[in-house]
């Protein structure tokens, strides 16, 4: 796997791009039978969902079966790595790509600082309150509403919150009040159009426990290499085509109309950033046996319950 630093114009760091090979299918790994999905980990399946008609939201049935593809980090590593995202994401990408459970399959991905919720809160709304309506609630079953949460930022943990007494949350509320709380693992799923946790459920639960901001380390696909090339041509035909729309309006109207650089300049610089930071679809296989075993897999994992009901 490469890595790379992924950095604005003005150096700001913003993530690190993963570039993976040899590895054709994912540990973590989602199915598509029509409008039925279904994420599972190495053969376990983890959750069932069935996106509703008409695009409105997905019913889901969450299993107790995912194991985090992170291992339990130390307070000493915490308080060692505090406050710097580059630093977490380096050695959160080592996790991803040593562990079998892991969603990273070939392609590129990024791996980002920046936080995929919404910044609005207002004034009178605390943490707590804000990634409390933030998190997708229910267990075994529950439902992601696009509908209502139409931007992409609900968070579904994919095992159930553990509560604020819970041992290793009293342990990282400690962290999070110190400042040295490690990163929160999101995964971005376009099939369901939500985060998932991949790892920091009892981190999440202590920050809000304990009200404060989360860090985050967002994970989701960017631009396949092999689109590179197509996409970087259009980006700089933009460029050039915008150049001479100036020229000839200049010819027309003399020098004081701009040469266009001072708009079309940026304009390049943000459309080449974007490859490497825009969110491509999450890569979904079909599944073999199609709706039929989703049914056979949704009637095994629900143990008889009236689930779903289409």
């Amino acid at each position: 796997m490469q890595r790379s630093d992924i950095r604005r114009g003005d150096g700001t760091w913003v993530g690190l791009s993963l570039e993976v090979q040899d590895r054709h299918k994912p540990g973590l790994c989602a199915f598509a039978a029509g409008p039925r999905l279904l994420i599972s980990q190495l053969s376990r399946p983890l959750l069932l969902a069935v996106v509703e008609e008409p695009l409105q939201g997905v019913d889901f049935w969450r299993s107790d079966a995912y194991c985090s593809i992170v291992p339990p980090l130390r307070a000493d590593v915490g308080r060692a790595l505090a406050g710097s995202s580059q630093r977490w994401a380096h050695r959160m990408a080592r996790y991803l790509i040593d562990s079998p459970g892991s969603p990273l399959h070939e392609g590129r991905w990024l791996l980002s600082c920046e936080s995929p919720l919404p910044r609005w809160r207002h004034a009178a709304t605390s943490h707590a309150e804000y990634w409390s309506s933030m998190l997708v609630e229910g267990h075994p079953d529950g439902y992601i509403d696009w509908f209502f949460h139409s931007t992409s930022f609900e968070v579904l943990p994919l095992r159930p919150m553990p509560g604020p007494d819970n041992g290793r949350v009293k342990a990282y509320r400690k962290q999070a009040r110190e400042g040295t709380l490690p990163p929160v693992l999101l995964w971005w799923v376009s099939g369901l159009d939500c985060h998932l946790i991949l790892d920091g459920h009892a981190r999440l639960a202590a920050a809000i426990a304990e009200s404060v901001e989360p860090p985050l380390l967002q994970l989701h696909r960017t631009v396949p290499r092999d689109d590179l090339a197509s996409r970087i041509d259009d980006a700089v035909g933009f460029y050039e085509y915008e150049l001479a729309r100036f020229a000839e309006l200049r010819a027309v109207h003399g020098p004081t109309v701009p040469d266009g650089t001072a708009t079309a300049g940026p304009q390049l610089v943000r459309l080449l950033h974007d490859l490497d930071t825009t969110q491509q679809p999450t890569w979904a296989w079909p599944l073999p046996g199609g709706e039929g075993q989703w049914r056979r897999i949704a009637r095994e994992v629900t143990a008889g319950h009236d689930w779903p009901r289409t």
